[in-house]
């Protein structure tokens, strides 16, 4: 992170209040980059709430409840996931979920969180592009093709 230089007039104040206002700020980009079809979490975020939580009267996510930044390798997982094993499991269940939980605790051996804490993440990561009705491939596929 970088650390910032600040005027001789910045108090502790100004810091909490910035920094309580970069996060609300950074919820809103998150939500907006979802909005215009990137492949971006709902964080549920609005302007009333971004105001709220810039101001101080709604409480941003507490610490311990994982951030985006946490939770986007098993985001990613899921997103990826889908496109691997969607033409074998038409939905989620119990074998899709074992081949899940061996595949990410191979691939994240050291990750703090485990498969338990990390599994809604990824499971919305499957979702979400499960949702997306051309899926990530055919998604690829047409913009390349429509480059052609």
């Amino acid at each position: 992170m970088n650390q910032q230089k600040n005027p001789a007039w910045w108090t502790t104040a100004n810091e909490t209040a910035w920094e309580r206002t970069r996060a609300a700020f950074k919820r809103d980009w998150d939500q907006t980059k979802h909005d215009v079809g990137a492949n971006q979490p709902d964080t549920h975020q609005n302007v009333t709430r971004t105001i709220n939580q810039a101001v101080g009267s709604e409480v941003i996510p507490p610490r311990g409840v994982p951030n985006y930044e946490e939770l986007e390798p098993a985001y990613r997982f899921g997103h990826g996931a889908y496109d691997k094993y969607s033409p074998n499991f038409q939905q989620w269940d119990q074998d899709l979920e074992d081949q899940l939980e061996a595949d990410w605790s191979a691939t994240n051996p050291s990750r703090v969180r485990n498969w338990t804490e990390d599994r809604a993440a990824i499971r919305q990561g499957w979702d979400f592009c499960q949702s997306n009705t051309d899926g990530p491939q055919k998604s690829a596929q047409t913009k390349t093709n429509s480059k052609v």
